[in-house]
């Protein structure tokens, strides 16, 4: 598929101006559009593969929860047709947690960016994955704190000129596949806001997955990231991603390194199976009870 193939697919996402009838009404709350995100972030495109990947699930909406924290990808809560909470900063994942324990037959989702998820939030995002909590994440990465000005994240690659950096970072950045992986997610997969119809498939996968599973969405900012950094418009960035994406399933994560002009790599990295926090739980309750009812016969 060409380059304006990938594009045209993905400004087909957009909710048309003129149409009646949004393919995803079902699954978006059509009165808060248009959305508030830049034109080309990527955001609002990452929310339409998050439809359709409802829509191919079958998944009840009765029993989804959706759950955002604060910042561009905070705002997804608002505009998605279900139970939704806009939570405080960093603290999507345990709200998430204490609604899934609260009531298992949830499916739950946090939707959220990477200065929410990784920074503010990093330690949330550690323990539930160590834990293997039964929640789905998808981070919209688009490196660095977008909404508050953009300021340098854990994620904004070396030598990115952003507004606490204007000689450019210095600092290390997290590479999220090598960092989800080494912390016990049981599925990880990275994806360019271009990538619409596999970013799609990797949402079913991840839904689909019993455990921690982690999506990362690589998305432009054109209005501060690309503009500060002379990348262009998020279209130009499109077409970088695009160029320089290389897919590489089952790729190391710790080989997913992000360079601001080197190759990308995506794909599916991660899809293993280990018990849940819940199923854990009761099979060591199980056994405390056997063994406690045993010494009780005895």
């Amino acid at each position: 598929m060409s380059i304006n193939e990938e594009l045209s697919q993905a400004a087909s996402c957009a909710v048309s101006a003129t149409s009646d009838v949004h393919p995803m009404e079902d699954f978006l709350r059509m009165d808060r559009i248009p959305h508030i995100w830049c034109p080309t972030c990527g955001i609002g495109v990452t929310v339409n593969c998050f439809a359709q990947a409802l829509e191919r699930c079958g998944i009840p909406l009765d029993n989804l929860v959706v759950v955002s924290g604060i910042g561009c990808t905070g705002r997804v809560a608002g505009y998605v047709k279900v139970d939704s909470f806009h939570t405080t900063h960093g603290r999507a994942i345990p709200f998430a947690t204490g609604m899934k324990l609260a009531n298992p037959k949830l499916k739950v989702v946090v939707f959220s960016g990477d200065g929410d998820l990784i920074a503010i939030g990093g330690n949330h995002l550690m323990h539930a994955a160590r834990r293997n909590i039964d929640i789905t994440v998808i981070c919209v990465n688009n490196f660095n704190y977008a909404m508050t000005g953009g300021q340098v994240a854990p994620t904004s690659p070396k030598g990115s000129v952003l507004t606490t950096s204007p000689y450019g970072n210095f600092e290390g950045s997290f590479n999220l596949p090598h960092l989800t992986e080494s912390i016990g997610a049981v599925y990880i997969a990275r994806w360019t806001a271009l990538h619409i119809h596999r970013l799609t498939d990797s949402i079913v996968e991840a839904l689909n997955k019993p455990g921690f599973s982690f999506v990362e969405v690589l998305a432009p900012c054109p209005t501060i990231f690309e503009r500060r950094n002379k990348f262009g418009d998020g279209l130009d960035r499109l077409r970088y991603y695009y160029e320089n994406s290389e897919i590489l399933h089952g790729a190391d994560p710790r080989d997913a390194d992000i360079d601001l002009r080197g190759r990308i790599i995506v794909g599916t990295f991660i899809n293993r199976d280990r018990p849940t926090y819940l199923e854990s739980m009761n099979n060591h309750l199980k056994q405390k009870i056997g063994d406690a009812y045993k010494k009780y016969e005895g």
